[in-house]
């Protein structure tokens, strides 16, 4: 009787761990089912709106400070980490030779505009010896008609008196008187006929003088006739080339790697320094390819970075994509036509523009970790 009851409780006991141990698989499967809910819930009114990346780093584009001209540096006003402002001036460059160069372009210039100024005065000049000329011509001609005429009435009268010789009505005095008329009549013709000539030759001089004065001041004035223009091109230059021996900042930032010291000398296009403009960072992220379909430039996007952590949630857009993959753009491409070759997803850079506002508060610098997540529910 004591073995039978004994044996009915165990196999309640049993029975009882049985429903006891099916009631927790059911409990469990239940909070899968449950978990698994919310879960799914979540993706889909919420992570599926969203792909990220901790590939991403900050980037700027950092401007390299070079002279524009050669010369000693005599005085550098900054060191790496200085906050500049554009226009700040960062270096010095001896300005000896550049200030004697800008004298003697100066110089030239005054020349070259007195020496046009000139040109215009000789053309006033030549235009009037022109007109002197041409009276000289007219006055040629006209002595020439007088010398024609005189000629003819001599010739005239020396034929009448040798006709009259003859009967012996001329005597051979006045005969002689007559030849000697006409023989001077014929010399003032020559001399009248050459100067003439001349007058004619001395005019065509003159007006060629004017056309090759007026060949180097045609169609413009002294302040444009091209030797002014071209002395002053070079005036300008020496005063550009003097200006540029004060190196200023081409942006606001932080200067970084200076390389310049006092006294150094320096060719035209030698770094200097640099400098970072951390206003203006950005962000790289480095996306699959399969992360990429529904990620459109204006699209919202949330990052943090290492350096300051969860603390701090900046603020972005998408601003664009790059024109290749990372590896299209490596020394070494990869050539994917052997026979071995194995698939790898590839990474397309996206630029994010960041918040200015949060930058000021939270500055950042070239090359730190960030974690990105991009917002791609809106279109």
């Amino acid at each position: 009787m004591t073995e039978q009851t004994s044996d009915a409780e165990q196999q309640h006991v049993a029975t009882a761990r049985i429903d006891q141990r099916k009631k927790w698989l059911l409990r469990l499967l239940l909070a899968v089912l449950v978990l698994g809910g919310v879960w799914l819930a979540s993706w889909f009114f919420y992570s599926s709106r969203f792909v990220s990346t901790d590939n991403a780093y900050t980037a700027v584009e950092i401007s390299q400070v070079t002279p524009s001209v050669e010369g000693t540096v005599k005085a550098v006003n900054v060191s790496d980490t200085q906050q500049v402002q554009e226009g700040d001036v960062l270096a010095l460059i001896d300005d000896a030779d550049t200030r004697l160069a800008l004298l003697a372009a100066q110089a030239e210039l005054g020349r070259a505009t007195r020496r046009v100024e000139g040109y215009f005065a000789n053309d006033r000049s030549l235009a009037a010896q022109v007109l002197a000329r041409e009276a000289e011509e007219q006055r040629a001609q006209a002595q020439l008609t007088s010398a024609q005429a005189d000629d003819s009435r001599a010739s005239i009268d020396l034929r009448r008196r040798q006709a009259l010789e003859k009967s012996g009505s001329v005597s051979g005095e006045e005969l002689t008187r007559a030849e000697n008329a006409a023989s001077a009549a014929s010399a003032n013709l020559a001399v009248a006929r050459a100067n003439l000539a001349l007058a004619r030759a001395n005019l065509e001089m003159t007006r060629g003088l004017k056309l090759i004065n007026e060949t180097l001041i045609a169609g413009t004035s002294v302040q444009d006739n091209p030797e002014v223009v071209f002395a002053r091109a070079k005036a300008e230059q020496a005063q550009l080339n003097q200006e540029r021996t004060t190196v200023r900042a081409p942006v606001s930032g932080v200067v970084a790697k200076r390389q310049v010291q006092v006294g150094q000398r320096v060719q035209a296009g030698t770094p200097m320094l640099s400098v970072v403009p951390v206003q203006l960072m950005h962000v790289n992220a480095n996306f699959k390819e399969v992360q990429l379909p529904k990620v459109k430039v204006g699209q919202k996007v949330e990052l943090t970075s290492d350096l300051y952590g969860d603390a701090v949630l900046f603020k972005g857009v998408v601003e664009g994509f790059a024109g290749g993959t990372g590896s299209a753009f490596a020394v070494i491409p990869a050539q994917n036509a052997t026979g071995n070759w194995i698939k790898v997803v590839q990474r397309v850079p996206v630029r994010i523009k960041l918040d200015p506002d949060q930058l000021k508060k939270n500055p950042l610098t070239v090359g730190l970790s960030m974690t990105v997540r991009i917002d791609v529910s809106a279109r």
